[in-house]
């Protein structure tokens, strides 16, 4: 006969609480570090349980053991990473590695005779290779792995490091846009091109024990630095548009220029320092003694046929004054590249020459440093052909002949009227956009039919948006500027006011509007822009508005009056996090991790100087479970301690059983954008 032995009730709750407690424990098991090969990992399981007389009952098992395998692992990083660029020419340029045990074992790390470890491609040399001591410098106590004679092993402990440090000289051949890359080990496949069965190919780095379980294995790191162009000096003239009357003062602006990616240094000119614009008192003029030079501006007498860095130069003005052939101006220590250019310095020369006919012109030089700390030159004045001609600079004619626009400046001798606008933001006429000074704007926005409308729909409503733009009359007469739209969206109407918005002229569709301004002065005009209904939402719509000289129809200006409709967009995203167990790692299950992401972000334009932008202020992003079609509020629990803004954002919420959460961001900037993130777990 068989005999069914049945649990009392609360003895068979009890055992099933634990089980589900087992369940439980295993879907959110913490991760440790990995436990090292030959570790005797020892296991005897207690219990405690009841009996229907609500005795209590303790019990354990046999003791079991398991012993951990060797197992080898090896990384190198960085993968694809990206140094600090290099210029032609630069020596001592260093690409740094981390060799890192990931097996559980102590072991050793084979770096491959004669460097063959170590590649590099792109117009580099290696000139060092080592294993760092740990002073992260190249010197005593690292080992050799270039030109060792035969494999160098490095032991490391289980977890442990060391760095490698590759030593390049960069190609003075090198071109702007090239790339350096170095490879330390050769694997080519993989996550991060680690932990690879090693194949005894010809560049590896590998592990050394054979008493492993996997083998041995082998990994990649390589990094790559780009090649830009280094210091590119550039002299500037300012030319005044004249023209001029003979034996009066003609005033020219010069500064210095770095249209290259580096920042140039100073440099030595005698016994100064600085970058310097070198400029000739051209034959026909003498040195105004009205000039204001800013202090460390030098003066010379020597003849204009030798070179500047062979001049003899002093901060004291000759005297008589008009003995100076050249100046000096010292634009300071140092001038970031990238375009940048130094403040503008008057040079105030007196017309001498009666002779109308001639052209009269010197060439302006500049001089500094580059990061290989070689002397960079513009145009002439040194000993260089930089014109390619064949011929040294300072051996050719400064004066007389055909003027080149390149090299000089011309004197012309007849009074006439050129007109020149600038418009641009309210207050603002030579704002400049991000390109240039036709590209400056004034963004605004509408708030009419945008209210619930997601991303990818269209406006419900009209709406209109005022401008305020200003217009400079930098021409050297009056003028009546005419004032269009050449630029309109589709739909739109554009009127202007400038008479302080009492009267509205249509310039959409081809209207103008006359501006009169005087020499020298600015005048304000309002323009108002209206969108029609369905126009896409979260969209900016530029108008473009003309000023065009009468005094000169050719010479004409422009800026952007752009309207957005709301500029504030919110994106969502989600992902699940299944680690229970059961089931795949991203399925949504009882018990995985959802992860909501909101991404808030400002998308005005943004970029120039002088233009006029939007901020979006007193943010308040709400997430309500239980509103509109929201249901997470009564399927899932908040993850407390998991809502987060990348912003800074104040948030609400975050707490348990709470199905309602806030973020209050007080202010977001053009082009600004933030993310706010939480948790939630599905019951």
């Amino acid at each position: 006969m068989t005999r069914h032995t049945h649990l009392p009730a609360t003895r068979h709750a009890a055992l099933k609480f634990v089980a589900l407690l087992a369940l439980v424990c295993a879907s959110f098991t913490p991760a440790f570090a990995q436990t090292g090969g030959g570790t005797i990992i020892s296991n005897q399981a207690s219990a405690v349980y009841t009996d229907s007389s609500n005795n209590n009952y303790s019990t354990v098992s046999n003791t079991v053991t398991v012993t951990v395998a060797n197992v080898s692992g090896l990384a190198i990083t960085p993968d694809g990473a990206s140094n600090p660029a290099v210029v032609p020419g630069q020596t001592n340029v260093s690409y740094v590695f981390t060799v890192t045990n990931i097996g559980n074992f102590a072991d050793q790390v084979r770096f491959l005779a004669n460097g063959q470890s170590i590649n590099v491609s792109g117009p580099g040399t290696i000139t060092a290779a080592v294993v760092d001591n740990g002073d992260n410098v190249i010197g005593a106590g690292d080992t050799d792995i270039l030109t060792n004679g035969a494999d160098v092993l490095h032991a490391l402990a289980q977890n442990a490091s060391a760095v490698v440090i590759v030593r390049l000289t960069i190609s003075a051949a090198a071109t702007s846009g090239q790339t350096v890359q170095v490879f330390l080990g050769d694997t080519a496949s993989g996550t991060g091109f680690d932990n690879q069965a090693a194949n005894s190919s010809a560049n590896e780095v590998r592990t050394v024990s054979a008493a492993s379980v996997n083998g041995l294995r082998e990994a990649r790191g390589d990094i790559s630095a780009s090649v830009q162009n280094d210091v590119q000096l550039r002299a500037v003239l300012t030319v005044p548009a004249g023209p001029v009357t003979l034996g009066s003062n003609i005033t020219y602006g010069l500064q210095a220029c770095n249209d290259g990616n580096r920042s140039a240094t100073a440099m030595s000119l005698g016994t100064f320092s600085g970058i310097f614009v070198v400029a000739p008192v051209p034959v026909g003029t003498i040195l105004s003694a009205t000039n204001a030079f800013p202090a460390g501006t030098l003066y010379t007498t020597s003849a204009l046929t030798t070179a500047p860095q062979a001049a003899t130069w002093s901060t004291t003005a000759p005297a008589p004054l008009s003995s100076t052939t050249r100046i000096a101006i010292n634009t300071g220590a140092t001038l970031a590249g990238g375009g940048t250019c130094s403040a503008s310095v008057p040079l105030i020369l007196t017309i001498t020459t009666s002779n109308a006919s001639t052209p009269i012109y010197g060439i302006v030089d500049a001089f500094a440093m580059n990061t290989v700390s070689a002397v960079v030159t513009d145009q002439s004045g040194d000993a260089l052909d930089s014109k390619g001609d064949g011929n040294a600079d300072f051996n050719e004619p400064l004066f007389g002949g055909a003027v080149s626009p390149t090299q000089g400046f011309q004197l012309p001798t007849l009074l006439q009227s050129v007109g020149a606008v600038l418009i641009g933001p309210s207050g603002q006429p030579a704002a400049v956009g991000p390109t240039n000074s036709n590209d400056d704007y004034t963004n605004r926005a509408v708030n009419a039919g945008i209210v619930g409308v997601p991303p990818g729909a269209v406006t419900g409503a009209s709406g209109t948006a005022l401008y305020t733009n200003t217009v400079q009359n930098t021409g050297n007469s009056n003028d009546t500027f005419t004032l269009t739209a050449p630029t309109v969206p589709a739909g739109f109407t554009v009127e202007i006011s400038t008479d302080s918005g009492g009267t509205y002229a249509t310039v959409s569709g081809g209207g103008n509007v006359g501006l009169a301004v005087a020499f020298g002065a600015s005048a304000d005009l309002l323009v108002r822009v209206t969108a029609p209904a369905g126009r896409l939402i979260l969209t900016p719509y530029e108008t473009v508005i003309r000023a065009a000289s009468t005094n000169t129809p050719a010479s004409f200006n422009e800026t952007i009056d752009r309207l957005y409709t709301g500029f504030l967009r919110l994106d969502k995203t989600v992902s699940v996090t299944n680690g229970t167990g059961i089931g795949g790692l991203t399925d949504a299950i009882s018990g995985a991790v959802i992860e909501y992401v909101i991404t808030y972000t400002n998308i005005v334009s943004s970029g120039g100087a002088g233009n006029a932008t939007l901020t979006a202020n007193n943010i308040v992003i709400t997430e309500n479970g239980s509103v509109g079609t929201n249901n997470w509020g009564t399927t899932t629990d908040q993850v407390v301690g998991s809502a987060s803004d990348t912003g800074g954002g104040v948030i609400t919420g975050d707490s348990a059983g709470s199905t309602i959460l806030t973020d209050t961001i007080s202010s977001l900037g053009a082009g600004q954008s933030g993310v706010f993130r939480f948790k939630r777990t599905i019951r």
